[in-house]
């Protein structure tokens, strides 16, 4: 039998969960500036004052989640006073849902699932750390997904003033927020006490690209099984999207597409099938993330051929038997995601009318509401 074939037993990963797009790795280059900055804001927590409150800023996939990440695990090994808590507000995407999450880590029980109020929840969270008297660090992890529903400055003005009503209480916010175009404002009510370190995280470099893809390679995978060529490839194709998590699902993609083959190295053909399915990893997350109003919605405008707003309400009434208010809604909101384009366009029968298209190819849309 040829030493190209891989036996059934065997594998050409040597650390897979380096692959893994929650990994935190201990190389994390490229952002020490970045690092120091945020150790800087929350080192006055570990001398039992009031850290300083941040606004985390940059493309999707440049390491804003996991340099937070990476401070808290660090800081919460010298220090057992502060809680660190990091909340995907794409999940949670309510005032509620926030305010749940936090009292499940502080008092490692859910509170009642219903009958309870916010304001119920959140004086038990409040009191627990002055009783414990503990510091609270909560990152709030694409906190572009509250804003729609105005979630964003409730949740944001209840932790930052809880000092008002609750003495002694000591509260930072870290907000992470996803530059996709948008300039996202806060309630003066909350910028006024927010005044926030602005940390930026830039688009990487292809030569940074290329320094931690060839990282992630060496270390998940034997040696020899990504050449130099393949290598290249995953890097052209991460900086053609500016996510470095599309290079290291790239990788992975890849490496189970060798081992399907029984191969012991990574070919070409296996980087241009995975970046296939790789490309639309993160833009069907994140359409999974939509409810059902908003999906149908999204599904509407991507099979029609720009449809004018008159022409998709009708076709969403229908479907819904929602009004246009919320229909109006839902347009703002997928406008702000950056999955259509809502532009006003010559002149309608009452004035002004608009347009509505997707930014992704429709089909590529298509595709992610049917998984």
């Amino acid at each position: 039998m040829s030493k190209d074939i891989l036996m059934w037993d065997e594998t050409i990963f040597r650390n897979p969960e380096i692959l893994e797009l929650d990994h935190v790795p201990e190389y994390f280059a490229h952002r020490d500036s970045q690092l120091q900055s945020l150790k800087f804001a929350l080192k006055p927590a570990l001398r039992g004052l009031q850290p300083l409150n941040c606004l985390v800023r940059g493309p999707p996939g440049t390491g804003k989640t996991t340099a937070v990440k990476k401070v808290f695990t660090e800081l919460q090994e010298h220090v057992k006073n502060v809680i660190f808590i990091k909340i995907n507000c794409q999940i949670d995407s309510t005032r509620f849902a926030v305010i749940t999450k936090i009292y499940e880590n502080l008092l490692k029980v859910s509170p009642p699932s219903s009958g309870v109020s916010f304001r119920k929840v959140f004086h038990k969270v409040v009191t627990h750390l002055i009783n414990s008297n503990r510091i609270l660090v909560i990152a709030l992890d694409d906190i572009n997904y509250l804003f729609h529903e105005g979630h964003a400055d409730e949740v944001m003005y209840s932790l930052l003033r809880a000092h008002e009503q609750y003495t002694g209480v000591k509260i930072g916010v870290i907000a992470i927020v996803s530059d996709t175009g948008n300039i996202y404002k806060f309630d003066p009510r909350v910028g006024s006490v927010f005044l926030p370190e602005e940390i930026i995280f830039p688009r990487y470099e292809f030569k940074e690209i290329e320094d931690i893809i060839s990282n992630r390679a060496f270390h998940a995978f034997f040696p020899n099984v990504v050449n130099t060529e393949v290598q290249k490839k995953i890097v052209e194709y991460t900086d053609l999207t500016g996510d470095l998590r599309i290079g290291i699902d790239l990788l992975k993609r890849a490496g189970l597409n060798a081992e399907r083959r029984a191969s012991r190295t990574i070919s070409l053909e296996d980087v241009e099938k995975a970046y296939e399915a790789s490309r639309l990893l993160h833009l069907c997350r994140n359409i999974g993330s939509l409810n059902e109003n908003e999906k149908t919605l999204l599904r509407l405008i991507a099979l029609g051929k720009d449809p004018q707003t008159g022409e998709l309400y009708k076709e969403f009434h229908e479907s819904t038997n929602l009004e246009y208010t919320r229909f109006y809604e839902l347009i703002e909101k997928l406008n702000s995601l950056q999955y259509i384009d809502a532009d006003f366009s010559g002149k309608g029968m009452r004035g002004r009318t608009r347009i509505i298209k997707t930014r992704y190819n429709p089909a590529d849309i298509l595709h992610c509401l049917e998984k």
